[in-house]
């Protein structure tokens, strides 16, 4: 990974972003991280969320912050304010949906019950597509050796799965963050993303974020990328000097001058 200073930026047109822990600090949005957000936003910047967090929260982003959409659940929808209206496009139809929400519940049982430690994520509740558990959010932090164990279960029970900075997200489906946004950006933009890959930028923070360090040229971590770095086949390009929010706000700062 190269410093931040190294990134050439002209041309940079949307921005990409994790939420937990690349644009929040310790669980918390700082004003700094979102003023800096909303400096981006007012300056034409195309700005989108992408995120492993619930479509309950992905409704609120997606309807109060300065962004243009919001991509939730690891790439199971996307939710865009636009018009007056909110309009949600998801991976799979209702009915599938349902069906692997039951499925998904019994096997949260199962994996609580065999790794000590873990629990349900409080924000389960809010999802419409994925499984949730938490390893170091509402519960004593445990090792990562524990969280790689939780993923396993999940793909022995025929999921995909990936580790954040604070869950274990599983879900069915083949599809991700990156799969998601393409769609995103051609329904909505009218934007082929693939073809303009110099044009956009990404910014996270931990594994659930490689399939997008791999694919854009300009991708970012901040600096508390550094646990995770041995668990990487794809790395990012470039890292901030500081770590979540105060991260985001640096690299925000780049970008605008």
């Amino acid at each position: 990974m190269k410093p931040l200073a190294a990134l050439d930026a002209r041309g940079i047109r949307a921005l990409l972003f994790d939420v937990d822990e690349t644009f929040s600090t310790a669980g918390k949005i700082t004003a700094q991280a979102y003023a800096a957000l909303e400096r981006l936003h007012a300056a034409g910047t195309r700005t989108v969320a992408v995120t492993g967090r619930p479509a309950g929260w992905c409704d609120h982003i997606a309807r109060m912050w300065p962004v243009d959409a919001v991509v939730g659940e690891n790439g199971a929808f996307y939710f865009r304010y636009a018009g007056g209206r909110l309009r949600r496009q998801y991976h799979e139809p209702p009915d599938l949906r349902g069906r692997h929400r039951e499925r998904l519940a019994q096997l949260a049982r199962e994996i609580v019950a065999a790794v000590p430690g873990c629990a349900i994520a409080a924000d389960q509740p809010y999802r419409e597509t994925d499984l949730a558990i938490d390893y170091c959010e509402d519960v004593p932090p445990l090792p990562l050796a524990a969280a790689e164990r939780i993923a396993e279960l999940m793909r022995e029970a025929g999921l995909r799965a990936k580790v954040s900075s604070i869950h274990v997200n599983g879900w069915f489906g083949d599809y991700d963050k990156l799969a998601m946004t393409r769609q995103l950006f051609r329904e909505q933009f009218a934007i082929d993303v693939d073809g303009e890959r110099r044009a956009v930028v990404y910014v996270g923070d931990s594994p659930n974020d490689e399939p997008m360090f791999e694919y854009f040229l300009h991708s970012v971590a901040v600096a508390n990328i550094a646990p995770y770095l041995s668990r990487l086949k794809s790395l990012p390009a470039y890292v901030t000097a500081a770590e979540g929010g105060a991260g985001f706000a640096e690299f925000a700062a780049f970008l605008l001058s």
